[in-house]
């Protein structure tokens, strides 16, 4: 038992210091541009573009916000604006496909996905999403006033207490990643010895296979479905390397997870705000499975045709 838990705790240490590389600079740099005019220039961006999907340009603000920081920020900035229930909605969902693009989107690249597929999945799935819902729905349009409730923003002047405030935030969130990555790794490893992920991993083959995956990719699905994509990256780097999952398979994970990930976590989070959050947690599991089965079936057709030799052939 002692030597499965310095296992695990040496690959809870080692997966922490691998992601913390990534998550440190990338929060460092994201903190700092809240302090610059280059957020509000986006903002002022993207707002026209808004009406095409159904929301006001207040709406600009949660968006940017949740894409370039996390889902907290994102309901930050829902919190201090008025908004109807449909465009509150809309937006849950936009996020809940497109958040913490940076961070998220560049753990990928240590499994070995490449980066702009993720971000092009998960920007593709909340745009479609917005725009189907706004057609789809017609009610929704009562005020939703959050403005009385918002938080109040921190008032940081200078150029190094700026630098200092994300230097602190960005080893807040590597402490942070490490609270729950190095506990989780140690389970894990629990769980190897006891033989209980093959167990599970035979339960989940049927989901696997359905989706177009081997039954080795179970573990790294699992823990980007309940633990998301950037605390859950370090099971999925140890069972790439350890499982022998193939970059077909790991891809097609990750764009399962683009769709849905962090289950209880990004769902729970958008309780208070009164939105149905079942319909929330339904559109991203089921945009999830359609679109990996999809992916999935091309891309085997694709891996079969190359495989099989032409008829013409002699």
């Amino acid at each position: 038992m002692l030597q499965t838990l310095k296992t695990g705790l040496w690959s809870g240490l080692k997966t922490t210091w691998t992601l913390g590389k990534i998550i440190f600079p990338i929060t460092l740099v994201i903190t700092i541009l809240q302090f610059t005019p280059i957020l509000p220039w986006i903002i002022k961006i993207v707002t026209p573009l808004m009406k095409l999907i159904g929301l006001s340009g207040d709406a600009a603000i949660p968006i940017v916000l949740g894409n370039f920081l996390n889902l907290y920020a994102g309901i930050a900035g829902i919190l201090s604006v008025d908004l109807t229930l449909k465009e509150v909605f809309i937006i849950a969902v936009m996020l809940s496909f497109a958040h913490n693009l940076f961070i998220e989107s560049s753990v990928a690249v240590k499994v070995g996905v490449k980066i702009w597929v993720m971000i092009l999945v998960r920007v593709g799935l909340a745009v479609l999403s917005a725009i189907i819902i706004n057609l789809c729905w017609h009610g929704g349009g009562q005020q939703v006033h959050f403005g009385t409730f918002a938080p109040e923003q921190e008032k940081i002047i200078g150029v190094w207490p700026i630098i200092l405030n994300g230097m602190e935030k960005a080893l807040l969130g590597v402490l942070k990643l490490a609270e729950i990555v190095i506990p989780l790794m140690i389970g894990i490893q629990i769980l190897k010895d006891l033989q209980l992920l093959k167990l599970f991993s035979r339960w989940m083959a049927p989901v696997t296979r359905l989706l177009g995956m081997k039954e080795n990719t179970s573990t790294t699905l699992a823990a980007g479905l309940f633990f998301g994509l950037a605390y859950g990256a370090g099971v999925m780097i140890q069972a790439v390397k350890e499982d022998g999952v193939s970059k077909k398979d790991a891809t097609l994970a990750f764009i399962f997870l683009c769709g849905c990930h962090a289950v209880v976590e990004d769902t729970l989070i958008f309780v208070p705000l009164g939105i149905p959050v079942i319909y929330l947690l339904l559109v991203r599991l089921i945009t999830a499975i359609i679109l990996t089965f999809i992916v999935g079936l091309i891309w085997n057709r694709i891996d079969l045709s190359k495989s099989t030799p032409s008829t013409l052939e002699g």
